[in-house]
């Protein structure tokens, strides 16, 4: 398991981009997570012009095992949802970092303890 090195990671295991030419961050789950959680049946996100607080639960995963908290690694608005992963929960688990993302957030504050890729693999053990 590899975590990409451009990426940001929070210790409730959310990934998120730099913002892109927009301001707007994408947000997801790592592939860590995803194998933990198991096979997942149902995504609920936060709504397109919901304000999300960094380090505050903004959503669920559920999958076969459990249902999950989702954390949001930022604090901002809400400005896309995947809905791929609402019509189709399963590609978090085949693509985390890549078609398996959640939402997009005009970010105003990062989280402030969020972990490179290295310090997120030495947490992990990946």
């Amino acid at each position: 398991m590899s975590n990409p090195q451009h990426l940001q990671y929070s210790k409730e295991h959310e990934w998120l981009t730099a913002a892109d030419a927009d301001g707007n961050s994408t947000v997801g789950i790592t592939e860590h997570a995803a194998t933990a959680l198991g096979d997942i049946v149902y995504v609920q996100l936060p709504a397109v012009g919901d304000t999300v607080t960094a380090g505050e639960t903004c959503g669920e995963l559920e999958s076969t095992k459990s249902v999950s908290d989702l954390y949001s690694p930022a604090s901002g608005e809400v400005v896309e949802v995947n809905q791929d992963v609402i019509d189709e929960p399963a590609l978090v688990n085949s693509a985390a970092f890549a078609g398996g993302w959640l939402f997009k957030l005009k970010v105003t504050e990062a989280q402030a303890d969020l972990m490179s890729a290295d310090e997120y693999s030495a947490l992990t053990g990946s």
